[in-house]
């Protein structure tokens, strides 16, 4: 009769203060450096995440690996992107302190997640992390986009932003990130977490946000263009679609013509507007050959 294997040990604060201490690391504001010292703060992320025994993990600035741990404990193989050197070094020897017989299915990439471009070993299947507060949105929007092998996710967030995250349209807190994110999934809040959980304790609450991946708008423009369109629309919250997207267009005319062709009224605002409607006027405003409509001319950033 074979043994089941030993879960993982998880990192409490005396712990997390030991790896510290032996560093000699002093957490930075900078690369947003606040560790997880409570094991059921990161039960608690795992279990929202859905993570399953099929699940590839990508976990994005694993610090000191108090969640990958956990996430060791379920998941079928966990890949981490850190990029602290210092700590992406240490991390591979922790986890073979408290998770020997999970060794194998872990591995830890030392690299800037802004600037992946590939993620070696088979495809992540879900997305979970404590993400650094300053670089939150940009990180998301950007795996998002580089692994569309990604099905479903869990990020932890300050509380402003998990709620930007997941406003939908109309709401006071929705804006660019809402937007964008609607492209790629359905997001959820999926509660608080404390800031007594972390050392050191951050200055700001923290957010739980959850996403399912689901298809975009069925459009013939493309992201690069409707987020164009976003930008532009939430630059100048309190003027009309008209005034912020005549510079995109060429002219307040010309994106009045493609707004009223799209279907959208001219006078509105952005927040109004949901995902499927900002890929409608980025249909009209670039038309087919995917050059701003009347005027032809603007560049298309993301």
């Amino acid at each position: 009769m074979s043994t089941p294997s030993a879960g993982p040990r998880l990192l409490g604060p005396a712990e997390v203060r030991a790896l510290a201490a032996e560093l000699d690391l002093r957490p930075t504001k900078q690369r947003g450096q606040n560790f997880v010292i409570d094991p059921n703060t990161v039960r608690r992320i795992v279990r929202d995440a859905q993570v399953t025994p099929d699940d590839v993990v990508l976990e994005v600035g694993p610090g000191l690996g108090s969640l990958t741990l956990a996430l060791l404990g379920v998941a079928q193989r966990v890949i981490a992107v850190e990029i602290d050197p210092v700590l992406a070094a240490r991390l591979p020897a922790t986890i073979d302190e408290f998770a020997p017989e999970q060794a194998d299915r872990f591995e830890v990439l030392a690299a800037d997640a802004m600037r992946v471009t590939e993620i070696p070993g088979p495809a992540p299947t879900a997305l979970v992390a404590n993400l650094p507060y300053n670089v939150s949105v940009p990180v998301l929007l950007h795996l998002l986009t580089l692994l569309p092998s990604v099905e479903r996710g869990l990020v932890m967030v300050q509380a402003e932003v998990a709620d930007r995250l997941a406003a939908p349209p109309g709401s006071k807190t929705y804006g660019v990130p809402s937007a964008k994110a609607a492209w790629f999934a359905a997001v959820r809040r999926s509660g608080a977490v404390g800031r007594n959980v972390f050392w050191p304790a951050p200055n700001v609450d923290s957010g739980l946000v959850a996403w399912t991946r689901r298809d975009p708008p069925s459009t013939v423009a493309d992201r690069e263009q409707v987020f164009a369109v976003i930008d532009a629309a939430f630059a100048q919250r309190r003027k009309t679609l008209r005034a912020t997207l005549a510079s995109l267009a060429g002219s307040a005319d010309a994106a009045e013509a493609a707004l009223r062709a799209a279907g959208v009224d001219p006078r509105a605002r952005g927040e109004v507007l949901g995902i499927e409607e900002f890929a409608r006027i980025a249909e009209h405003l670039f038309g087919a050959e995917g050059h701003p409509g009347v005027a032809g001319r603007g560049k298309v950033t993301s």
